[in-house]
């Protein structure tokens, strides 16, 4: 992963704004349509794939639709760490004219349940906390 971007000062003294995708991509979630109207739409999109996806997607599709579509994209790019590579399939999808399909992109994304660890877990009988409980006691009596 990148450094992150920093808002450097321009020749008018005032700082950029830098705007990153996984710091608004839960409120995204919850109001996918307020992606329509943010001030800094593009600059949000991690790269030009996503943004040229969005726009291919409100050519085909409502605004509604193309709005909650995008964000589903960002937050599998999010969730699965998977942005750079989501993203050179997006701009497969786009250089083929096809839109993504999202079910199939969360099953590409998804983890392998082979290289997922086992856990297990041993649970400790109470009767141990107790004996602390009471060398602890009977420490400080």
């Amino acid at each position: 992963m990148s450094p992150a971007k920093r808002g450097r000062a321009g020749p008018n003294g005032k700082h950029g704004h830098v705007v990153d995708y996984r710091h608004v991509i839960h409120a995204l979630r919850r109001k996918p349509m307020a992606l329509l109207n943010l001030v800094y739409r593009d600059q949000l999109f991690p790269r030009e794939a996503y943004r040229f996806m969005f726009e291919r997607l409100r050519e085909r599709l409502s605004d509604r639709v193309a709005c909650k579509t995008i964000v589903e994209l960002l937050s599998l790019a999010h969730d699965r760490a998977c942005e750079a590579e989501l993203a050179t399939l997006l701009a497969e999808h786009l250089a083929a004219d096809q839109l993504p399909d999202l079910a199939a992109l969360r099953v590409r994304f998804a983890p392998d349940p082979a290289r997922l660890p086992e856990v297990l877990v041993e649970l400790v009988p109470l009767s141990l906390y107790e004996a602390l409980t009471e060398s602890y006691l009977g420490v400080a009596a």
